[in-house]
C-alpha cells in the first residue's frame, strides 16, 4: 500500500465532507483540488472517484436523519408513515430535472464544463448572486415552516435550481437549492433539510451511473482509495451538517458569497499567472 496515495484520498475526503453541505460547491473544490493534488490513478478512475466519494457524505445524512427518512415504523399505530412517503414523492419530483439532464448529457457536460475556468466563473457569479439574493430577501415572510408544508410546485422549483448546479460545477447544489427555496418563502432550516434529503437519491443515482460506466474491475489500491475517501467524507460530514444547521438559525449565507468571490478570483489569477 502507498501511504502517500492514501493520505491524498484522506484529503479528498475531508474536502468533500466539508464542501458537500456548505454552499461553496463540493464539485468545484474537488476539481480544483485535483489540479494540485494528483492521485496516481487512471483518468477514468479519477472521474468516477470524484463523484462516488460523495456517497460517504450522503450516508451521513441517512444516519443523522434516519427517523425522518425511513417510511416505516414498528412503534406507531400505523406501520406506514404517510407523511414520510409523501415527502419522498416530492423529493423524487424535485430530482426529475437533474436526472433527465444527467442521463442524457453527462459526458457532454463533463467535457464542456469540468475545468477550472468554469468553476472559477461559477464561484464568482453565484457568490455575487448569494449576496444580492440574501439582501433582497431580508425580512421576507416565511410561507413554509416544515417539510410537510412543501408542495409539489415548490419541490419542482427547488429541483429547477438544483439543475443549474448539475450543469455548472462551481455553482453548489446545496447553495442553489437552499437559496432557491428561500426565495419562494421556505425557512432556512427547512430549505437546508430538504436539500440534504434531496441529495440522497441524486447522489446515489449519479454514483451508480459513474460506477456502471467505470465497471466493477477495481484494483486493490483503487478500492482502498475509494473506501478511505468515502469513510473520511462520512465522518467530516456528520460534524459539518450539525455545524451548518446551527449556523443558519442565526446567520445568512452572505459570508459564503464573499468566500466564493475571493476564491474564484484567486483561482483565475493563479492559473492565468501559470499561463494556463
Amino acid at each position: 500500500m502507498d501511504i502517500i496515495e492514501i493520505l491524498k484520498a484522506v484529503l479528498f475526503g475531508v474536502v468533500e465532507g466539508i464542501t458537500e453541505w456548505l454552499p461553496i460547491s463540493s464539485t468545484g473544490h474537488m476539481i480544483l483540488l485535483d489540479e494540485f493534488v494528483k492521485l496516481n490513478v487512471s483518468a477514468e478512475f479519477m472521474e468516477m472517484f470524484l463523484v462516488v466519494i460523495q456517497l460517504g457524505a450522503i450516508l451521513a445524512v441517512v444516519v443523522l436523519y434516519f427517523g425522518q427518512l425511513w417510511p416505516f415504523s414498528l412503534k406507531e399505530k400505523y406501520f406506514i408513515k404517510k407523511d414520510t412517503f409523501s415527502m419522498w414523492f416530492k423529493i423524487l419530483a424535485a430530482c426529475i430535472p437533474a436526472a433527465v439532464v444527467g442521463i442524457l448529457f453527462d459526458e457532454k457536460l463533463n467535457e464542456l464544463f469540468y475545468n477550472y475556468q468554469t468553476v472559477a466563473v461559477a464561484l464568482i457569479v453565484f457568490g455575487i448572486l448569494f449576496i444580492v439574493i440574501e439582501r433582497q430577501n431580508r425580512g421576507m415572510k416565511i410561507k413554509v415552516n416544515s417539510i410537510s408544508e412543501i408542495t409539489y410546485p415548490v419541490a419542482l422549483w427547488i429541483g429547477a435550481f438544483q439543475l443549474i448546479a448539475a450543469v455548472f460545477p462551481g455553482t453548489s447544489r446545496s447553495g442553489a437549492t437552499i437559496l432557491g427555496a428561500i426565495m419562494i418563502g421556505v425557512s432556512r432550516t427547512v430549505a437546508a433539510e430538504f436539500t440534504f434529503f434531496l441529495a440522497v437519491p441524486v447522489m446515489l443515482g449519479a454514483s451508480l451511473l459513474k460506477i456502471v460506466k467505470f465497471g466493477f474491475s477495481f484494483t486493490q489500491m483503487e478500492l482502498v482509495l475509494l473506501l478511505v475517501g468515502m469513510v473520511v467524507a462520512f465522518v467530516v460530514s456528520i460534524a459539518v451538517i450539525k455545524l451548518l444547521l446551527g449556523y443558519i438559525r442565526k446567520h445568512d449565507f452572505t459570508v459564503f458569497g464573499w468566500y466564493r468571490i475571493i476564491l474564484g478570483v484567486v483561482v483565475l489569477a493563479y492559473f492565468w499567472s501559470q499561463g494556463m
